[in-house]
């Protein structure tokens, strides 16, 4: 719904351009640093406003780790006192083996991997980790044994998040949503809520962890005197301390964001949203809440996130231009009339630079965001659209010259257009995602929102993705001025497809079906175009030399397929079609073929390129004279350890359990 995920990214390792870029690799990740260009020349207000809004950013890290799983801050912890307390030799395997184990958790901001959700299996000994706990005084709510039986049992726990048709998936899920519920259990609670039948729906359920007392179902809301009140308390005192030195209108966003935090009445959260959305203004904008529900199983409970941005006015054209044509594109949709828009409202986009990114954005981050995702709103108020330009820079530059193009790109002219349109075609993609995407369409009468269930986020994501297809292929994209020539689609035509068909399988486990929903998206709408144009041979498998690979041969059809696809997925979303988006996810976008996984795994790997990234923040600094704030430094810092050590150690504010 409101983020656009990084497609498949790498980087070789030690080339010259990379190491500027690159401070840390292991395992299947790589960290980069990301800068934040034109931050001094803000003026003092709004650097400030950065830095209170960063620390709120920071704030709730802890939050996320505990959603993600019941005894994450647990084992984070005693992870980390054996790390700085161990006095044995830091080379020997086991040491080397738990260092690269702490550093995936930080990185996942938990035992689950942040994209497969699969528990990381350690490679250090159950015996050295359990000898280390002692020798290091490991202090824990929770015994010894019972954290390396959690670590070292594959049979516990195996899945942060399991939407496999049949099974209950709130028990055979590890998140933090729910406890001593059962998945009938949880439907039914909160369809009772949604019938009450209020006169705008509420998102029942996207701010507490629904549990079992005394036989009953209890909330146990997250705000500031419940649950997770603690490090809630910190982010409202930043949040005050932004809304003191901030301007309207974001001055009385801050405001309504604070007294959310202190109800925990959603209602509270729909007007802050409101007012965040209609302000088009501000040159300092910033997410901080519980938004997305990709991590539930039922798409319901929301993680913790948090960034800071600023505008970047010289990119920003391009996004004025698509939300000044937004009510074109929602005329000429291929989707039925019925289902489009009458009156397009308070589509807003930009192009931002990201200063701070937290919990759910960090260090893996979107390079896309579309909110607010509740769909009355959008239709009442519209959204806001914002792609992190600074972002997807880093990223280039950390995968300048890895050979991945020469390796599954087959056709010269395919590469030769990739390399020449790549950066834009991915740029307006995401642009067009976000901006029109998400906001586009309506639901039928009667239709409420929701009733896709735990298909809602994959379907959302593959209709935003589909809508830009289909548009960065229509010669209105040449006529507007936001490209010079039908070719820059074919670069994301020819990338997406292969991506989806093939590459991304790189990321997945040999054995393993695909979970994360923007890789169902992207697999379902390329397996699904690759079905629908087979007779016509529009994609087609290719082998040569032995590998394989997959070649786009007619780009017009292509893009009637894509729209041929919104047209579907657009109805299944407007009728609230269960069984259609469940059969559409399950045929094209879960099953894995074994043989070409194991290929493109292996082609993959011969080229030591990692095939997730993520970040370390900025550092900023307050530089006071005479007890006044007279600016705020910047600095880049490169060591990725250092970093998650300094937050665990003072952003840290949640009990080992919650």
């Amino acid at each position: 719904m409101g983020i656009m995920a990084m497609a498949l990214v790498g980087c070789k390792s030690e080339t010259k351009s990379e190491t500027a870029w690159i401070v840390d690799r292991f395992d299947d990740i790589k960290v980069i640093r990301y800068e934040v260009p034109e931050f001094e020349k803000l003026s003092l207000n709004d650097k400030v406003l950065v830095y209170y809004l960063a620390e709120a950013a920071k704030c709730g890290r802890d939050i996320l780790f505990d959603q993600n799983f019941k005894y994450n801050l647990t084992i984070r912890r005693a992870l980390e006192q054996i790390y700085e307390r161990y006095e044995g030799d830091r080379t020997a395997a086991d040491f080397v083996a738990m260092e690269k184990y702490l550093k995936k958790v930080w990185f996942a901001n938990g035992i689950h991997h942040h994209y497969s959700n699969d528990k990381f299996a350690p490679e250090f000994s159950r015996e050295w980790f359990m000898a280390q706990s002692e020798a290091c005084k490991v202090e824990s709510p929770v015994a010894v044994e019972e954290i390396a039986e959690i670590i070292f049992n594959p049979a516990l726990y195996p899945t942060k998040l399991n939407q496999t048709a049949g099974v209950d998936m709130v028990k055979e899920s590890a998140v933090n949503f729910y406890e001593g519920v059962n998945e009938a259990e949880v439907q039914a609670f909160y369809a009772k809520m949604a019938a009450k039948h209020d006169p705008r729906p509420v998102s029942y359920g996207l701010n507490s962890k629904l549990v079992k007392e005394n036989g009953k179902l209890v909330e146990k809301v997250w705000k500031e005197g419940g649950m997770y009140g603690a490090a809630i308390e910190q982010i409202i005192h930043w949040l005050e301390k932004a809304e003191s030195v901030a301007e309207e209108p974001l001055k009385d966003i801050i405001a309504k964001l604070i007294k959310y935090y202190r109800s925990g009445d959603l209602r509270d959260f729909d007007a802050y949203n409101i007012a965040w959305v209609q302000d088009t203004v501000s040159n300092v904008d910033f997410v901080n809440g519980f938004i997305e529900d990709y991590s539930d199983p039922l798409g319901r409970k929301a993680s913790w996130e948090g960034n800071v941005s600023f505008v970047d006015k010289a990119a920003c054209e391009r996004t004025k231009i698509i939300a000044a044509n937004a009510q074109w594109f929602e005329d000429n949709s291929p989707i039925n009339p019925a289902y489009r828009k009458p009156v397009v409202k308070g589509v807003s986009a930009k192009v931002i630079t990201v200063a701070m990114l937290g919990g759910d954005c960090y260090p893996a981050t979107p390079i896309g965001i579309n909110l607010p995702n509740a769909d009355w709103i959008r239709k009442e108020y519209g959204s806001k659209s914002v792609t992190i330009d600074n972002i997807t820079y880093a990223y280039k530059q950390a995968a300048r010259g890895n050979g991945f193009s020469e390796e599954f790109v087959l056709r010269a002219e395919d590469r030769a257009r990739m390399e020449q349109y790549g950066k834009l075609a991915d740029d307006l993609h995401t642009d067009l995602h976000e901006c029109l995407g998400h906001g586009s369409g309506q639901l039928a009468p009667g239709v409420r929102g929701g009733e896709l269930g735990s298909y809602t986020s994959t379907l959302e994501e593959t209709r935003a993705d589909l809508f830009g297809l289909y548009y960065l292929g229509d010669p209105k994209m040449v006529e507007i001025g936001l490209i010079t020539s039908l070719d820059v689609a074919k670069a994301q035509y020819a990338s997406y497809i292969m991506n989806g068909l093939m590459t991304q399988l790189a990321r997945i486990e040999l054995g393993k079906n695909v979970e994360e929903a923007h890789m169902r998206n992207r697999k379902m709408i390329a397996e699904w175009c690759f079905e629908k144009g087979k007779a016509d041979n529009v994609i087609e498998f290719v082998k040569e030399n032995g590998k394989t690979y997959v070649v786009v041969n007619d780009f017009e059809r292509l893009h009637t397929l894509f729209g041929d696809m919104l047209r579907e997925v657009q109805r299944i979303k407007s009728e609230g079609d269960y069984e259609a988006g469940k059969a559409l996810v399950e045929q094209y976008g879960v099953k894995v073929d074994s043989t070409l996984h194991k290929e493109v795994r292996e082609r993959y790997y011969a080229l030591n390129i990692e095939p997730y990234g993520g970040f370390v923040n900025p550092e900023f600094e307050l530089v006071e004279e005479d007890g006044k704030i007279v600016d705020v430094k910047i600095s880049y810092p490169a060591n990725y350890v250092e970093q998650m050590l300094h937050y665990s150690k003072d952003y840290s504010f949640l009990p080992s359990l919650n």
